[in-house]
């Protein structure tokens, strides 16, 4: 399909693959500027598919669905990052896809990802491939047998991964233990802080980021992302600039997440990219104008980037699992923004909303 030029107009359709939280935020988020959505994920009654127009109830591999998916869209975008390649690849040929396939082979494998990023001149932590045991010894040795093992591929939220602190140990069956696929060794990072960045770039080029977040992690979880985010004004810079030159490499056109580790001396290093809308901007919906959510829809869909200025401070955390249970209190609060998912069943580790705490922004003190 040929690109219509200028932006879609309202009534066109955008198709979004996976049907969780962040599709829903986008679905409505569309259906805010006018737009009709279709969603493609297998689970029927899905968070997303509760505010969508239509939902293609199959796999995202499925070529008939992919056919029915491309007819139906104007533009096509995901809400997760292990959306198959070859997929996206295959609807590409028919509709624009958004961001590009090429963002998706980058962020699914890991030692691919951290290749790509110091390519860039972008720092990450030391990292070496483990493909056996063997390897994970002698990566071990090279990092004084610390560092975090990771599965290239899948994984997140904390799973899929080993720490290894001072070790000294026989790491036979760890390879195998592991699923025996292949993984990457980094090195343990001595941060001060984790921070993350949500910026976007337009089909038309223009970028845009929203102040960096700082985040809390508990057990592999994103707990809480702060706003603002205490580091100097320096370090914020420099963090839009790394995500601004992804955005570029990547010819980009979407929201993208970038976490970073804060050091000591104020050096960021990388952790992870995200190609789509990330968790640490929810935030956005809260004290922005325009929100993560509607700034990708703007992106994708050919309309000029908003502003990304926020007009409070804010904290926003995530009700993890039974935490959905202090929703009603939580609304008995003043300055108090809620956000739930619309999951059925509340599960250990599953993310069942969020809340953003709002308060008067802090003057700006010159440097």
């Amino acid at each position: 399909m040929t690109e219509a030029p200028g932006p879609l107009r309202p009534g066109a359709a955008i198709g979004i693959i996976g049907g969780g939280q962040l599709g829903r935020m986008l679905a409505i988020a569309a259906a805010r500027l006018g737009y009709r959505t279709v969603i493609l994920e297998p689970q029927s009654d899905c968070p997303a598919a509760q505010v969508a127009n239509h939902q293609i109830v199959a796999s995202y591999d499925d070529p008939a669905a992919l056919a029915e998916l491309s007819g139906q869209a104007d533009v096509v975008t995901y809400e997760f990052e292990n959306v198959p390649v070859a997929a996206a690849g295959r609807l590409a040929l028919d509709v624009p896809v958004f961001p590009p396939p090429k963002a998706l082979e980058v962020s699914q494998d890991r030692l691919a990802e951290k290749r790509f990023l110091n390519g860039i001149g972008v720092s990450t932590a030391e990292f070496l491939p483990v493909d056996s045991d063997k390897d994970l010894a002698s990566a071990l040795s090279e990092f004084g047998g610390s560092g975090v093992l990771k599965t290239c591929r899948m994984g997140y939220d904390g799973k899929g991964q080993r720490l290894f602190r001072n070790f000294q140990g026989d790491v036979a069956g760890v390879f195998a233990a592991m699923g025996g696929v292949p993984m990457i060794l980094e090195s343990l990072v001595g941060f001060v802080s984790e921070i993350s960045v949500i910026a976007a770039r337009g089909r038309d080029g223009g970028l845009a980021a929203y102040d960096p977040t700082e985040n809390v992690h508990r057990d592999g979880i994103l707990h809480t992302s702060t706003v603002p985010a205490a580091v100097p004004p320096g370090v914020a810079e420099i963090a839009c600039r790394s995500a601004f030159a992804i955005l570029e490499a990547l010819d980009y056109v979407g929201v993208i997440g970038v976490e970073f580790f804060v050091l000591a001396d104020g050096a960021l290093l990388v952790n992870e990219i995200a190609p789509r809308v990330h968790n640490s901007g929810h935030w956005t919906e809260a004290a922005c104008a325009v929100s993560q959510f509607e700034q990708h829809i703007r992106a994708i869909t050919g309309l000029p980037l908003g502003g990304t200025g926020r007009h409070c401070d804010c904290v926003m955390e995530n009700l993890i699992g039974n935490d959905v249970e202090r929703a009603p209190r939580l609304l008995a609060e003043p300055d108090l923004v809620l956000h739930l998912y619309g999951k059925a069943e509340a599960r250990p580790g599953r993310k069942m909303g969020h809340f953003t705490r709002i308060r008067p922004a802090r003057p700006t003190v010159p440097t």
